[in-house]
């Protein structure tokens, strides 16, 4: 009997057994890395130094070299790092800053916070990035600058945008919160061709904190002065302010722990690369993807000469609901990235945008699933995975 139930057991497939496969497994990596991690927390803990200080000075010191900037600021969000970087280009109320409807909340709602006017472009559908040819036609003379999104790991087309902006005198600041380490053209690193680049190391991002935290970069020494006083309530000298900022402040043990990771991003970008490859050859061996019409799945597109980091793994997928309905059912964690464009969201009602406006952003919202891309991601996981696609299609 006994021989019997494990023939049985070896001869399962993958199709035959249930997995757990959650969208991100944080567990695993830090299972690997925590010597390394608490080592660095006890010695915050030790110089009970919490607040800015001598470890965000050199995580700063870090990323301003890894992004090829001369100025990395730490601060305590990746919204965070959005808003006072359009605090230090002073904007005010009813300037116009032009940037995409298909992003996360954060991307409009710093605009907002400061009375400005978001103004929002459609992407581009095969990056869903935003399209920079419909940028020139929506300047106005209030406009204040372009903020550009860096999707899912993948830098725009920044030629063009950084062209416009020149010719119409805009700064640009780069929404790189998905994207550090990225490269356009195998040339430019995210962060570091417009006048800003701001990135979030919320812990789901592929250098994660244990918290909230974020960095803007520059390489203009002026602006990197001013968010450096604006993060600290404007104050400088201490309880002396010119200005008005806020509480922007990086902690000193979200900077340790960071400092730790940073060491690794290149090696768990190229297993994300690797993951990405994996699922594109598994999708197509399995018929679900193609060139001519009615392949269920579309593939993630990367740009000739992009470095894309996988930050997500976003596929098309025809009857998307349902089908992560199923994928939930069966052990797999997924996520939609977005599934309603800013410029339809109720906050933001007061600008007149109507559905029909932005084609492509509101077909990527019904149709965009984000899969398990995780360093930590087995081959057996994947083959899982791309198996219950293929069983939900073939139902």
């Amino acid at each position: 009997m006994m021989n019997k139930l494990k023939q049985a057991i070896d001869e399962m497939t993958v199709d035959d057994l249930k997995m757990e496969v959650p969208l991100l497994d944080l567990k695993t990596q830090y299972k690997d890395l925590r010597d390394e991690i608490r080592a660095a927390i006890d010695e915050v803990c030790d110089s009970q130094q919490f607040i800015l200080g001598s470890k965000v000075k050199a995580f700063e010191q870090l990323i301003a070299l890894y992004s090829h900037t001369k100025h990395a600021v730490g601060v305590s969000s990746g919204t965070d790092a959005l808003l006072v970087s359009l605090m230090a280009l002073d904007v005010k109320p009813e300037e116009e800053i032009i940037t995409p409807t298909y992003s996360f909340f954060s991307t409009a709602g710093v605009i907002a916070r400061l009375g400005a006017k978001p103004v929002f472009v459609d992407i581009d559908p095969l990056t869903y990035n935003i399209n920079p040819s419909l940028i020139e036609k929506l300047i106005t003379k209030r406009t204040k600058a372009i903020m550009p999104v860096h999707l899912y790991g993948q830098c725009c087309d920044m030629t063009p945008i950084l062209d416009t902006a020149y010719r119409h005198s805009l700064f640009v600041i780069e929404d790189a919160a998905q994207a550090i380490g990225a490269r356009y053209k195998n040339e430019r690193v995210t962060g570091s061709m417009g006048d800003m680049g701001c990135f979030s190391f919320f812990p789901s991002k592929n250098l994660g904190a244990f918290g909230d935290a974020g960095m803007v970069v520059t390489n203009n020494s002026e602006l990197a002065s001013k968010i450096e006083i604006l993060r600290t309530h404007g104050s400088n000298p201490k309880y002396y302010h010119n200005v008005v900022g806020g509480n922007f402040r990086l902690d000193a043990l979200q900077a340790a722990i960071l400092h730790v990771k940073l060491k690794y991003l290149d090696k768990w970008t190229l297993k994300r690369q690797k993951n990405a490859e994996t699922y594109n050859k598994l999708f197509t061996d399995a018929g679900l993807t193609g060139k001519g019409l009615g392949s269920p799945v579309g593939l993630p597109y990367t740009a000739t000469g992009n470095r894309h980091i996988f930050n997500q793994y976003v596929i098309r997928a025809i009857d998307r609901n349902n089908l992560q309905g199923f994928l939930k059912a069966n052990g797999i964690g997924t996520e939609v990235y977005y599934p309603l464009p800013l410029h339809l969201q109720e906050c933001f009602s007061n600008l007149g945008y109507k559905e029909g406006d932005f084609p492509e952003s509101e077909k990527a919202a019904k149709e965009t699933l984000a899969l398990p891309i995780y360093p930590e991601l087995t081959h057996e996981q994947q083959e899982y995975v791309v198996n219950k696609l293929k069983e939900f299609y073939s139902r």
